[in-house]
């Protein structure tokens, strides 16, 4: 199943949120394996976007002088 692209608005926004319910009470082992999955998930294609972010700019700086 290929993963929707996300903002990383969102993505830092989702992890705040497991990072809460990670913090909290409550959870079960596997709820918590489950998030903690996610939150890994999230932090790659964050990275990932990121990467991309700093090629693009890479590639504008060096088709312009400053």
């Amino acid at each position: 199943m290929e993963e929707r692209p996300i903002k990383l608005e969102e993505a830092f926004s989702r992890l705040d949120e497991i990072i809460g319910k990670l913090e909290g009470d409550g959870l079960s082992m596997e709820e918590s394996f489950t998030l903690y999955e996610e939150g890994l998930s999230l932090i790659s294609r964050c990275r990932g976007s990121i990467d991309e972010a700093e090629k693009k700019l890479k590639i504008l700086e060096d088709g312009h002088e400053f």
